[in-house]
């Protein structure tokens, strides 16, 4: 008896076990997200974002005009992305850059965050802020207003934000510590 009820209390937990691996622990593949980016120069924004940032370029891909027209993408125009990652793997941050020539585009307003809706500023966090000023005085990135400065009382504490724009003027936080 005692090891019937053993085997079946196996039985039960093996039937757990099985039903918790079937079920995934979330309904997102990937807890990360690419962020596409149309671009007016495509090699000024490689260079800043590899460059000034500390990104890496990888093997990026083309879409042909009609299936952005099916999908709702553009009105035609073929797309050459250029992709750009922080870390490595499949959960790399991915950014990925493109230029539409011909396309009429027009520049967003980006004095402040507050000057129009949508996508305002990336943000990316870094293990050094002196050695991210570095990088950046080396491209000839200069800093938004006073930049870095610590974050303020109430957030962690040793940990400064520097803010910077790109070459169409969209804003990268880097946000870290300085060692």
């Amino acid at each position: 008896m005692r090891l019937q009820l053993t085997a079946v209390a196996l039985l039960a937990c093996s039937a757990i076990v099985i039903a918790d691996e079937k079920k995934p622990a979330s309904e997102f593949a990937r807890t990360t997200i690419d962020l596409g980016t149309v671009v007016s120069d495509v090699e000024k924004s490689v260079k800043f974002y590899t460059e000034a940032i500390g990104f890496k370029e990888i093997e990026g891909f083309s879409v042909p005009g009609e299936y952005c027209k099916d999908v709702g993408l553009t009105d035609g125009q073929p797309l050459k992305v250029r992709v750009l990652v922080l870390g490595e793997g499949e959960t790399a941050t991915k950014l990925k850059l493109m230029q539409i020539p011909g396309a009429k585009t027009k520049k967003s307003d980006n004095e402040f965050i507050h000057s129009q809706y949508g996508f305002r500023y990336l943000t990316i966090f870094v293990n050094d802020t002196t050695a991210a000023m570095e990088r950046l005085t080396r491209a000839g990135v200069k800093t938004v207003a006073k930049t870095p400065i610590e974050l303020p009382k109430g957030l962690p504490q040793g940990v400064f934000l520097t803010i910077v724009r790109d070459p169409d003027g969209n804003l990268v936080e880097l946000v870290g510590p300085k060692k």
